[in-house]
């Protein structure tokens, strides 16, 4: 029986390589077969995440707020690799400001990165899935957006990244109903805390107690172990999902 879960000889995207979730989700998905295209806007630190992987890794620095990034990464995976399977779109900053004293730079750096950067990407490798659809017909053809708990039960501090993570959930709706005639599936996955690089900046004491006190699991998670689901959406295990969003964060967001 063959492993519905491997993703060998699966050409994925990686955005945000670079560090956290991106490069555990990159390092896993090499893990279980997949040729990887690592990207971020970091140079040094997404080199560092192919040396990490090896051969099955390629690197491309760039930003996915500049409106030509998303085309280059689009080009240079199919240069390096001759197709596309899976985009996970991943790359995202944090920006933190109490709303009453958020500036219009600081709210427009996160959309722009968190939404806008998100909708290019997966505009770009969609666009290249419907082309690929009408020509060789239904194939595993999968993107996956990284929201957050923030974009559905709201933060403090954050309205930026919120407001943008929320926007992913919509994104992620409507790839799914527009491009599921074409075997493409669209879902995302709402991440709680992950200790990271990105969040250690927002992780006070004061702010741990209170946030551990919500999780019933009681702990934070690592890329590491996030990286798996986000894998199973991206695998055959995950072929008649689309549209969904997944929690990944411990029970602290419970619902329908």
């Amino acid at each position: 029986m063959t492993n519905p879960m491997t993703l060998e000889d699966r050409v994925i995207i990686v955005t945000g390589a670079g560090q956290g979730i991106g490069r555990g989700v990159a390092q896993f998905a090499a893990d279980m077969g997949a040729k990887v295209v690592a990207t971020d806007w970091n140079a040094d630190t997404v080199n560092e995440t192919a040396e990490m992987i090896g051969a099955n890794c390629a690197a491309i620095s760039g930003d996915v707020a500049d409106p030509d990034f998303p085309d280059e990464m689009v080009k240079f995976a199919l240069d390096k690799f001759g197709d596309i399977n899976g985009l996970v779109n991943n790359a995202g900053i944090v920006r933190a400001a109490m709303i009453h004293k958020m500036d219009r730079a600081t709210w427009q750096q996160v959309i722009d990165v968190n939404l806008t950067g998100v909708f290019a990407c997966l505009q770009a490798v969609g666009t290249y899935y419907r082309e690929q659809a009408e020509v060789k017909g239904p194939g595993p053809r999968r993107i996956v957006n990284i929201s957050s708990d923030a974009g559905r039960r709201g933060t403090i501090g954050q309205i930026n990244y919120g407001a943008a993570k929320s926007g992913v959930l919509g994104l992620t709706m409507c790839g799914a109903k527009e491009w599921g005639r074409y075997g493409i599936n669209v879902n995302s996955v709402c991440f709680g805390m992950v200790e990271t690089p990105m969040t250690e900046t927002i992780r006070s004491d004061k702010f741990l107690d209170k946030y551990m006190s919500q999780i019933p699991m009681a702990r934070m998670s690592d890329p590491e172990e996030v990286a798996k689901p986000v894998c199973f959406l991206l695998s055959d295990a995950a072929s008649y999902i689309t549209g969904q969003h997944l929690s990944v964060n411990g029970g602290l967001h419970i619902g329908f």
